[in-house]
């Protein structure tokens, strides 16, 4: 008798332990409901239990497949079986079943309930695009799931996400002292978004608390401050980002004009030649080498050197080694050569401009002052430019050919008569310029479309940096580049993209007049 007075106990324990995995009938209830406020405070509760039944119910109601019996019950139907959410088994299809009526304003419920469970989710990226997403706008009816998150959370970028949330969506609590504390949270946010919601408290009839009042002040201060930092630091950043695009297409530039006074006006198409050598090498590796196609981009860097390096060389020996010393003729030649280019790329791979996509590890960024993104392939571009200005660098200071370019560019007449051999240096000398152009190519090629004008974008920056920082001087070059890319992005803001270009040409123009060598002089270089 005893043995199953246990026996009895036990299984009683083992059924409550089921009901109390399910769902509770009063939460259920009101979805069967006529009262559209308390089938959408429902959902939010069913979302806050944060439970695999409560998603499924959710789904259910998003699917349309909840459906209501005569005595109020919900059931999870699928074709002939039905789900009692609330002991979570399958029961007989009950008789006289309708489907529970889901209107825009519950579904809009369901579908924040489905999306804030992703808070909960194994996956550390998933839960943080779930935060980020209730951002955007945050209902206060979802709280509840919100400090359900935060209690099992463990990251703390997340946490700090999920505490702003709370804190945004106490913002309309009727307890004062509840919405202070919340305005009081606020301030240490970077979000802008949250300025017209703390501007909305202040105008007349927004807060009636005037203690509310001065924290949303003084809240209000500290993130427009936060903001005004953010802005400052994004704009340094993106401007040298900027002056790394325009440094990687001019140093090629500087380094032909500077030896040969040539006006390669087909500097842009070496750069779009670079870029094409990246997007066939992309096509190459997504044909032949699936497995390894993030790795395309360190095998497009070498082909781009060589094939805009080789481009160039073929340029110089057929064309360009007949017209030193006329630099007009030179712009003349160079411009019909690129016209040629173009017209030769659109022949091969048309009109139409091609997708280069960044490889995996090269998407995505690192989020800097609470809101700022520093894009992956921005941050890779300026390492880029970095090691190429270093590359460039060491072979004009260290190698024997850059003794060469440094000695022709200083005194072609003399250089020659000492044996040094000024057609070959002059042939080197323009395949290495050429070659960084292709380097540029492949660094522009990350940041957007490839198409035939790709270089036409370029051309006429390139120029500006090479004559603002002087001719033939690789340190005028970077500081040129970097100067020209910080004073673009702070300019863009106040005057727009157009004039921000039109004030920087009339700032070289004035330059020029004042300083005719750029920012450094090449002293002794031969004017033959």
């Amino acid at each position: 008798m005893q043995l199953l007075l246990k026996l009895v106990v036990l299984a009683c324990l083992f059924l409550s332990s089921l009901a109390q995995a399910a769902i509770p009938p009063d939460l259920l209830t009101p979805l069967s409901g006529d009262d559209p406020d308390a089938r959408v405070a429902a959902v939010a509760r069913i979302a806050a239990l944060a439970t695999p039944e409560a998603a499924k119910v959710l789904q259910a109601l998003q699917d349309d497949t909840l459906y209501a019996a005569p005595d109020g019950k919900v059931y999870i139907v699928d074709g002939e079986q039905a789900v009692d959410p609330v002991i979570g088994q399958n029961v007989p299809l009950p008789e006289g079943l309708d489907g529970v009526m889901v209107n825009n304003r519950l579904r809009a419920a369901v579908a924040g309930a489905l999306s804030g469970l992703q808070l909960l989710a194994p996956e550390r990226s998933a839960r943080l695009a779930a935060a980020q997403a209730l951002q955007k706008a945050v209902d206060p009816a979802q709280l509840p799931l919100i400090r359900t998150a935060l209690a099992r959370e463990s990251d703390g970028e997340i946490q700090q996400i999920l505490q702003l949330l709370i804190a945004s969506a106490n913002l309309h609590a009727p307890d004062a002292a509840t919405r202070k504390a919340a305005v009081q949270a606020l301030a240490g946010s970077s979000d802008a978004r949250l300025l017209p919601v703390l501007q909305a408290m202040l105008e007349q009839g927004g807060e009636p608390d005037e203690a509310v009042q001065l924290a949303a002040i003084d809240t209000m201060r500290q993130i427009k401050g936060r903001v005004a930092r953010m802005e400052l630091a994004g704009n340094v950043f993106y401007g040298i980002s900027l002056g790394s695009l325009l440094l990687l297409a001019a140093l090629g530039l500087a380094i032909t004009f500077g030896l040969m006074g040539i006006i390669n006006m087909a500097h842009g198409e070496l750069l779009m030649i670079g870029a094409y050598t990246t997007y066939l090498c992309q096509l190459f590796f997504r044909a032949y080498l699936p497995g390894l196609q993030d790795a395309y981009l360190l095998a497009a860097l070498p082909a781009a050197f060589f094939v805009a390096g080789l481009v160039g060389v073929a340029l110089e020996r057929t064309v360009i080694r007949w017209l030193y010393g006329r630099p007009l003729e030179t712009l003349l030649a160079t411009w019909g050569i690129s016209l040629i280019l173009m017209q030769l790329v659109r022949t091969i791979f048309g009109a139409q401009n091609v997708e280069v996509a960044n490889p995996a590890w090269m998407s995505g960024g690192v989020t800097v002052l609470g809101g700022l993104v520093l894009p992956y392939n921005r941050l890779a571009i300026i390492a880029f430019a970095v090691i190429v200005v270093v590359a460039v660098w060491l072979i004009l200071n260290k190698t024997r050919l850059g003794l060469f370019v440094r000695a022709v560019t200083q005194n072609r007449r003399m250089a020659d008569c000492v044996g040094v051999a000024t057609g070959k240096v002059d042939m080197l000398t323009f395949g290495l310029g050429s070659g960084i152009a292709g380097l540029g190519g492949v660094a522009l090629s990350q940041l957007g479309n490839v198409g035939p004008d790709l270089g036409q974008s370029y051309i006429v920056d390139s120029f500006m940096v090479v004559v603002l920082g002087g001719v033939g001087q690789l340190a005028g070059t970077v500081i040129a580049a970097l100067g020209l890319g910080e004073v673009n992005k702070f300019l863009e803001p106040v005057a727009g993209a157009v004039l921000a270009k039109i004030a920087i040409l009339v700032f070289i123009i004035i330059f020029i007049q004042r300083r005719p060598q750029g920012l450094f002089a090449m002293k002794g270089r031969s004017v033959e």
